[in-house]
C-alpha cells in the first residue's frame, strides 16, 4: 500500500519482544472512521478496514491473530489453536487474551478506550496479549493471561508488561458499580478513584488500576504509556469521545528461536 505512512507509539526496548500500538493515521477510511480503522464491526466500509489492515500487515512478520473481544477473561493459546481458526472468512475465536511461545506468531488486540496490555517474561520466552476493559480487568483478565504464560513455559527470570493508550482518568467518568466492583473486592483500590461532586459519579484510574493488578500478580517491571485515547483526537479513536467510531491496534510477537514450551 505505497504511500501510506504507519504511524505508531511503543514503549521501552524488550528483549526477544517486538509491541506497537497504531494511531489512526495512515490509512484509507473516511469521516468518523479516519484513516486507519482496523475494526470491522465499526460500521466502516469493510473494503477499507480490509485495505487498512493490508497497511499494517507490511509491517509484521505474519497475520495477526484476531480475537472477537467480548469483555470477558478467556484467554486462547494461539499455538494450539487450529491454523483455520484465523484463515479467511473463519470467526476469531471469542476471547479478550491469548498467549503463544512460538516466534513470529503476531498477536493483536483492538481498543478504543480500554487498554491493550502486552505481557512477557524478561528474556522473551513467552507472550502474552490482553485487551483491558473495566470489566475485564475487574473479573481478572491479567491475571487468567499471567497464569497461562506461567503455565507455557518452565523457569522464567521474571515478567515486565506494557500498557499501552487507553482512556485516561480525567475522561474515565464511572457510576458507583464500577467503584464498588473494584473496592468491595479489594480495598486499597479505592485510591484509583476521584469523586465527582455532587453527581456521585467517580474517575477512575484504568492504567494504574491495571498496573496494580500486574504486580499483585507478580509482574514486577510494568511500563504504562500514558497515551489517553479520548484527548487526543488527531491520533487514537475513542468510543467515549464519539460512539461512532474506529479501532487502533496493539501486535506483539516474539521475535527469539529458543522457546521451550511446557509439556502437560
Amino acid at each position: 500500500m505505497a504511500g501510506h505512512k504507519l504511524q505508531s507509539v511503543s514503549g521501552l526496548p524488550w528483549q526477544g519482544v517486538a509491541y506497537f500500538c497504531t494511531t489512526r493515521r495512515g490509512g484509507v477510511s473516511q469521516d468518523a472512521w479516519a484513516s486507519l480503522n482496523l475494526g470491522p464491526h465499526t460500521g466502516d466500509d469493510v473494503a477499507h478496514v480490509a485495505a487498512n489492515r493490508r497497511i499494517v500487515r507490511e509491517c509484521l512478520p505474519a497475520e495477526p491473530f484476531w480475537l472477537d473481544q467480548v469483555h470477558g477473561t478467556l484467554v486462547v493459546d494461539a499455538d494450539r489453536l487450529s491454523t483455520t481458526v484465523q484463515a479467511p472468512n473463519m470467526p476469531a475465536p471469542k476471547a479478550d487474551a491469548a498467549i503463544t511461545v512460538v516466534p513470529n506468531t503476531v498477536l493483536a488486540i483492538m481498543t478504543a478506550d480500554c487498554l491493550p496490555v502486552v505481557i512477557a517474561d524478561d528474556k522473551g520466552s513467552a507472550l502474552g496479549m490482553a485487551h483491558a476493559g473495566w470489566r475485564g480487568l475487574c473479573a481478572g483478565v491479567l491475571e487468567e493471561t499471567i497464569d497461562a504464560l506461567r503455565a507455557s513455559i518452565t523457569a522464567p527470570s521474571g515478567w515486565r508488561a506494557w500498557i499501552g493508550p487507553g482512556i485516561g482518568q480525567r475522561h474515565f467518568e464511572v457510576g458507583p458499580d464500577v467503584h464498588d466492583a473494584f473496592v468491595d473486592a479489594d480495598p486499597a483500590t479505592a485510591v484509583f478513584f476521584v469523586q465527582k461532586t455532587p453527581s456521585g459519579k467517580w474517575l477512575a484510574d484504568l492504567a494504574s488500576l491495571a498496573r496494580y493488578r500486574l504486580h499483585k500478580a507478580g509482574v514486577r517491571d510494568v511500563e504504562i504509556s500514558g497515551d489517553c485515547t479520548f484527548s487526543r483526537p488527531d491520533l487514537f479513536f475513542s468510543y467515549r469521545r464519539e460512539a461512532i467510531t474506529g479501532r487502533q491496534a496493539t501486535f506483539a510477537w516474539l521475535t527469539q528461536r529458543d522457546q521451550v514450551r511446557r509439556e502437560g
